[in-house]
């Protein structure tokens, strides 16, 4: 999402100001090698020798494959404005003392003015138009920028602005999709298999960085990574969720910026492949990073958003635990506290265990090291989470673990997760 920021003049300024020395700085190279003073350089045959400049009547063409797949999506991408209000505080005992004086609240510190006593505080990101039916347009876009919302507008590539619709919305995937009225909405986007993309193929974004006044907006770039594993910090109701674990990514060096939350990140052949959702700019130590965006997988986004259409929410299984990676452990605690065998190097460590769970019904136990997930290893703790989720509530499956240097197992029974996340 893009919240508007005073240093963005600052900023562009300095570009331009780079490029400039840039230029200069290459100038005198280019001089300097050519091995002649200035009161020597001779006019190299064929220029103008009078310095008057004209336009040569040259035509190039420049048609790419990319340019291509912009024409075919551009009318899918919109921009999504969410416009939260959040009330003024009448509690302010100087509100009561002063307000009648500006405006405000009357001296009985009542609000007479009912423009005022809401203040809007509006963001923007993008989204994708994916399916026309019954005179409806349906939109894919993240759930961070739909969240907290009052109302929801969208506009299209045409700027035509339209009212939307939340049908539905899930934090843990970071997915949320709407209705519009699909008059004017002339085409939808299709989804690739994003299995099938391979790193060093070509990835575009669109979407509209810093918001809609830069809407279908281009970025070219590569599949940096198909599988990256990266933490996620889901968003509920406009509170930051730490404990939404890790997210299963694509990643890019297409450039992601705010406001490009939602945008496609497409293929070559035009295809979604990834739902633009997040970028990292400093890693843990505060040290900047370029190049680095994350793009939600396609064939998860279309599990996700057919049930989100279908219930308006995602109905998943729950083992009942907290847990963290085998990982994060030292070597030493492994030994000393979990008592594994050298062999054992990959799990989730059982840090908790809510009472009547399924877990909890199936003997688990904190400090048990949970090794495999109905028949699969487990090599981190989103792994875990992809396992399950995989699953449905009522199914039963298995689970391998160790408590005190001892390989045990034992069946599950999944029961729904008692809060939607």
């Amino acid at each position: 999402m893009k919240r508007t920021h005073p240093l963005l003049t600052v900023a562009i300024v300095a570009l331009v100001a780079g490029l400039l020395g840039g230029g200069i700085a290459y100038g005198g190279i280019t001089w300097y090698n050519g091995g002649m003073s200035l009161g020597t350089q001779a006019v190299p045959a064929g220029s103008n020798r009078g310095g008057t400049a004209k336009v040569e009547n040259v035509k190039v063409n420049a048609s790419n494959q990319a340019e291509k797949v912009f024409k075919d999506n551009k009318d899918t991408v919109v921009s999504v404005i969410n416009t939260e209000k959040t009330k003024s505080n009448d509690s302010d005992p100087l509100s009561g003392m002063f307000g009648g004086m500006f405006g405000g609240s009357d001296g009985n510190g009542s609000n007479n003015n009912p423009s005022q006593k809401d203040q809007q505080q509006i963001s923007e990101g993008s989204g994708v138009v994916y399916k026309k039916d019954n005179g409806s347009a349906y939109i894919v876009t993240n759930n961070h920028v739909v969240s907290g919302s009052s109302s929801l507008e969208v506009v299209l590539s045409n700027g035509q602005k339209k009212e939307a619709k939340l049908v539905g919305h899930d934090a843990v995937t970071d997915l949320a999709v709407l209705k519009i009225n699909g008059n004017g909405v002339n085409r939808v986007a299709n989804f690739g298999n994003s299995d099938d993309i391979k790193v060093g193929q070509t990835a575009l974004a669109i979407g509209s960085p810093l918001g809609s006044e830069y809407a279908s907006s281009l970025t070219e770039g590569i599949i940096s990574a198909k599988k990256r594993e990266v933490p996620q910090a889901s968003t509920e109701n406009g509170q930051q969720n730490a404990s939404a674990g890790d997210a299963t990514v694509i990643q890019t060096d297409a450039a992601i910026n705010p406001g490009n939350s939602g945008g496609p990140l497409l293929n070559i052949a035009g295809q979604v492949v990834g739902i633009n959702s997040m970028k990292l700019s400093k890693d843990s130590s505060g040290t900047s990073v370029e190049g680095m965006g994350f793009a939600i997988p396609s064939n998860e986004v279309v599990r996700i958003i057919n049930q989100l259409i279908k219930d308006g929410k995602v109905i998943r299984p729950e083992l009942g635990i907290k847990y963290v990676d085998l990982a994060n452990i030292s070597v030493k605690q492994q030994k000393s506290i979990l008592k594994l065998p050298g062999n054992v190097n990959e799990g989730v460590v059982v840090m908790d265990v809510n009472g009547g769970s399924p877990a909890s019904k199936a003997g688990l136990k904190k400090n048990d090291v949970i090794t495999k997930l109905a028949g699969k290893a487990i090599t981190n703790q989103g792994k875990l989470r992809d396992i399950l989720y995989d699953h449905n509530v009522g199914d039963k499956i298995s689970v391998t673990y160790y408590r005190n240097g001892q390989m045990k197992t034992a069946q599950i029974t999944l029961d729904q997760q008692a809060k939607q996340q």
